[in-house]
């Protein structure tokens, strides 16, 4: 993804922090990885591995079902990794992630294949590669490209679209 030295990482969904810390790492002392959760057990589980690890350059942030709490463009690459089809309010949410992607940007969503019928991943935790790009262009995000990388997942990179005031409202 090209994460940096000095970036601004968002983890939405973020769990116990298996990409925070590794995004953390990335972005080094002059970077910060925003660490979203909405249930309060994994930011509390989050702040205790912090406390043991280190990385003081995560920011533990409970989120809502429907707002990240990020702040306005200050984000340079958003996480969402395999919590996409987790989201009970996805329009609002996706609102607030454009909101705080800087203009230049990144959001990387990672999903189970629902086209694997096979997999051992339950269909309530999968989602078809038709499923997310319909909603995509509608939330204000466009593909920019597709990491081929692990077969059983869609690797997907979007990128915000021109400013359109559907978008912008709050």
């Amino acid at each position: 993804l090209g994460i940096t030295e000095g970036d601004v990482v968002a983890d939405i969904g973020a769990g116990a922090g298996f990409f925070s810390f590794r995004a953390a790492e990335r972005v080094g002392r002059t970077g910060r990885v925003l660490a979203v959760d909405v249930q309060p057990e994994m930011i509390d589980g989050l702040k205790m591995m912090i406390e043991r690890f280190g990385h003081e350059n995560i920011v533990p942030i409970l989120g809502n079902v429907d707002d990240p709490k990020l702040p306005a463009d200050s984000v340079d690459h958003v996480l969402i990794v395999i919590a996409y089809h987790e989201f009970s309010h996805p329009v609002e949410m996706m609102r607030h992630v454009r909101r705080a992607l800087k203009r230049d940007g990144q959001m990387l969503i990672v999903e189970y294949k629902a086209e694997i019928p096979e997999s051992r991943v339950a269909p309530l935790h999968k989602m078809s590669e038709v499923e997310i790009m319909k909603d995509m262009p509608a939330l204000g995000f466009r593909r920019d490209r597709v990491i081929d990388i692990v077969p059983s997942q869609h690797v997907f990179v979007f990128k915000k679209t021109e400013a359109d005031s559907r978008f912008a409202q709050e």
